[in-house]
């Protein structure tokens, strides 16, 4: 017995079902150009290319730009905490979020593997 085909969902009901699994997108639009000099304030702990240059620093280039967006904005309301980040953070605009997460979200990196053998 064949089993039935579910009907066609219209193109405005699979991108509004598309959107709710990808989560709620963001407010702003962040400009690279602009996350670019911007970085220039993060460069000291972070890189310009988003490598650390300092031990205790993360990196964050090639991270994803919504993960990015959500750390600062946690850093800026408190929610999460960094002796640093936190007053730098507070800062920070919407946009200037968003074009930070931007900028460092485009990095790409290249990884590879350890040989175990």
């Amino acid at each position: 017995m064949p089993v039935p085909t579910p009907p066609a969902l219209p193109s405005a009901a699979v991108l509004l079902l598309l959107a709710g699994l990808a989560g709620a997108a963001p407010a702003v639009a962040g400009d690279l150009a602009a996350g670019r000099q911007k970085a220039q304030a993060c460069r000291a702990c972070h890189g310009l290319d988003g490598i650390a240059t300092m031990p205790m620093a993360p990196n964050i280039a090639g991270n994803n730009e919504l993960y990015l967006r959500n750390q600062l904005e946690a850093f800026r309301s408190g929610k999460r905490t960094n002796e640093m980040m936190s007053v730098v953070a507070k800062g920070l605009s919407d946009q200037d979020i968003a074009d930070l997460a931007a900028w460092y979200g485009a990095i790409e990196i290249e990884v590879t593997l350890p040989d175990t053998q």
